[in-house]
């Protein structure tokens, strides 16, 4: 792994001198180690990484909650069947599908059709997870992934037809995948950014963990500071935040540098 530091805006006040961390493999380096060491891809042929807060299940440790299962009955009649990208036909009533959800929740033409085409036949899409609502034997939802044998597997895009959002069919396929995917005795699921309260849906599962730029931690509470501190101005690293140091980091930086993933030889 190589790392490239992109310099973004400074706060010279306050002495803040932000980089955005790029990670680029070397050879023999596979995606299941960069996304262990809290980076996401950054290109749909992993040619570049870049370092996030972002957020996995360890499927060892889930189970479904109430929560959970108040879901999964929510869905009931709606089937999941996940089919590897080389036995997946991407039709074009199947990519005029996912367009229109697409152009409904992101806006139109935020997602191209150069852009979905890229998704379906790029290497970070290795299966595909079908939704069929058993009643009609309509086609009701499909969710793009990345799955590395039983080390991880990547929640990347999903869509669904919006007539079934009052059954809450998003989180009943994120919902219907993560238990797929302990039942198939996979070690992680990632689910991509959280950096909003709107995305702390994602937390929702036994076995939820972030990663907060050191390591992965498991305190869902540390997780929604970071979040509430990005409401207010911000005056200081956060590693030099005293509020956040005495609540979930009371060891000194330099203990906090032992659960680091990053080593340096000079």
């Amino acid at each position: 792994m190589k790392l490239l530091f992109s310099e973004y805006k400074s706060d010279y006040n306050n002495y803040i001198f932000p980089y955005a961390v790029w990670a680029f493999p070397e050879a023999g380096e596979k995606p299941a180690q960069f996304f262990a060491r809290g980076f996401l891809p950054a290109s749909r042929t992993f040619e570049r990484y870049y370092l996030c807060r972002h957020v996995r299940i360890r499927l060892a440790h889930f189970s479904p909650s109430s929560e959970n299962r108040r879901i999964l009955r929510k869905g009931k009649g709606i089937t999941c069947t996940l089919v590897a990208r080389n036995k997946f036909a991407y039709t074009s009533a199947r990519r005029d599908f996912c367009k229109k959800y697409a152009d409904t929740r992101f806006g139109p033409d935020v997602m191209s059709i150069e852009r979905l085409d890229s998704l379906f036949n790029s290497p970070i899409t290795t299966h595909v997870l079908v939704f069929e609502d058993t009643e009609t034997g309509e086609e009701i939802g499909i969710v793009t992934l990345y799955m590395e044998e039983k080390e991880l597997a990547y929640y990347y895009y999903g869509f669904y037809d919006l007539r079934y959002y009052p059954r809450n069919l998003g989180m009943y396929m994120m919902t219907s995948a993560v238990a797929l995917f302990a039942d198939m005795g996979i070690r992680y699921a990632y689910l991509g950014s959280c950096y909003s309260r709107n995305a702390l849906y994602k937390t929702q599962f036994r076995g939820a963990g972030f990663f907060n730029g050191y390591c992965w931690s498991d305190n869902i509470d540390e997780l929604k500071f970071l979040i509430r501190r990005e409401q207010g101005p911000i005056t200081c690293h956060l590693l030099e935040n005293p509020l956040y140091l005495e609540k979930f980091a009371p060891d000194t930086p330099a203990s906090l540098s032992q659960d680091s993933f990053f080593r340096i030889p000079l």
